[in-house]
């Protein structure tokens, strides 16, 4: 059951997420203008392969909150690192089997929205 100490901090994980989200929409949609549909949707889809399990991330850390909860606490985070990397390595596996996307825009709105979660803390102030 979900603690109400650790709302406010789930709903700051999800801004950040949000904040990936557009940060890849706009970076795919820049691309698609400037390159092409192909590399526009390779783009989306190297968004989409970061953001979703950042997502499911921040749905299973921030669970539980306070030192009384510390066991769930532990296993909340670590059953959250473990479904996003395992994610992520279907989400790869899946997109470069059943889609034919161009590599580079791909791993560059990757590697944007990942480090569009350094920003976050500017745009939020939780």
């Amino acid at each position: 059951m979900t603690h109400s100490l650790a709302g406010p901090y789930r709903r700051a994980a999800l801004k950040g997420v949000l904040l990936q989200g557009i940060v890849a929409l706009i970076a795919a949609v820049i691309v698609l203008v400037g390159w092409g549909a192909q590399a526009g949707l390779s783009a989306l889809m190297g968004g989409v392969a970061i953001v979703l399990p950042n997502f499911v991330f921040a749905l299973y850390a921030f669970r539980y909150v306070g030192a009384s909860k510390a066991e769930q606490v532990y296993d909340s985070l670590k059953r959250g690192k473990g479904l996003k990397f395992l994610l992520t390595i279907c989400i790869f596996a899946l997109v470069f089997k059943h889609l034919s996307v161009m590599a580079l825009p791909f791993f560059c709105c990757y590697i944007l929205v990942m480090f569009s979660q350094w920003l976050a803390p500017i745009f939020f102030n939780h």
